[in-house]
């Protein structure tokens, strides 16, 4: 997945306390990707007060505001730095290839899962003939200690569920409820896909030392006595040992949690990072093609890259997270 603006902004995102319990609604940003097809995204994360949940650094809703059977873009080579994308589809058929050599399809129900590190390359094409596509992309930041590993890929084409009466939770990394995601997790984490029935009132047990928030996707839900309907971010802060969530007429949410961030980053384009210089780096190697770094995507021309927007005359600077306790 890409970040296709423009002219990105800046974010360094810095590390702060826990804030305890709160529920917070932060509005949906319509980013426009372009492409022939003009596709926006809605997108939730980063925000200019919060810009990270946990380690999740990063959420685009797609196919949320396009016509039932207008595709996303097709997305050429391109690269990433200090993070993992995570690709989880409702509705249509990816085709997912990078650097590693990774050529694989995706469906809904299936967890795509790229870890970038020191640095990949990958595209994202929409499979010919399959529906019109729905669904989340996220990132999530690679702490200090691991930004420089090697990059790999991997794929679930299954993943364990988390059941209540009236809920069902399919947890897409980290451990809900006991149960574990076989997805590699860098830092201590939680996403999950929340389906509850009509007429649902479930108890779902949370970390007390997470911070968490919850997207609505479609129906309406009150989670933790805020009704919350498709579009807006809830943030519920920390310290909850269990979120109260109800569906008079049935909702479809996930929830995304992790300990809070514990150091400052710089995010910009397609990278994550820890400074000015870091990005400027990645950029420079990206635009003389260093293929140490960045390899080729098989498949793919050299002049299919996408190449990297200019950077902003200022150093990147700090964007302080502005909610606290």
């Amino acid at each position: 997945m890409s970040d296709l603006e423009v002219a990105p902004s800046e974010a360094v995102c810095e590390a702060a306390p826990a804030p305890g319990p709160r529920a917070d609604l932060h509005p949906a940003r319509v980013v426009p990707l372009g492409g022939v097809r003009g596709v926006s995204v809605e997108r939730v994360l980063p925000q200019r007060d919060l810009p990270t949940v946990g380690a999740w650094c990063f959420l685009d809703h797609f196919g949320s505001l396009a016509p039932a059977e207008e595709l996303p873009p097709d997305i050429d080579p391109h690269p990433h730095i200090g993070l993992q994308t995570v690709t989880w589809p409702f509705d249509g058929r990816i085709r997912h290839r990078d650097s590693l050599g990774s050529d694989v399809e995706i469906e809904p129900g299936q967890l795509n899962l790229m870890t970038s590190g020191r640095g990949i390359a990958h595209s994202e094409y929409t499979v010919p003939g399959a529906p019109a596509g729905h669904g989340l992309q996220l990132w999530i930041a690679l702490p200090g200690d691991r930004t420089g590993i090697d990059p790999h890929f991997e794929q679930h084409r299954e993943l364990p569920v988390f059941d209540l009466p009236g809920l069902r939770a399919t947890v897409l990394i980290g451990t809900l409820g006991g149960v574990t995601s076989p997805a590699v997790a860098y830092t201590p984490i939680v996403g999950a896909d929340l389906t509850l029935e009509p007429g649902a009132t479930v108890g779902l047990p949370l970390d007390p030392g997470f911070e968490h928030a919850v997207l609505v996707l479609s129906g309406e839900l009150v989670a933790g006595g805020v009704t919350v309907t498709p579009g807006p971010l809830l943030y519920l802060g920390s310290g909850r040992e269990s979120l109260e969530l109800t569906a008079e007429t049935g909702a479809h949410a996930v929830l995304i949690g992790g300990e809070p961030f514990a150091e400052d980053l710089v995010m910009w384009w397609n990278f994550v990072a820890r400074s000015h210089d870091e990005i400027e780096a990645a950029r420079t190697a990206w635009e003389r093609h260093d293929t140490s770094r960045f390899g080729d995507v098989p498949g793919h021309l050299p002049e299919q890259r996408i190449p990297a927007p200019p950077l902003p005359n200022l150093r990147l600077r700090p964007r302080k997270r502005r909610i606290t306790g």
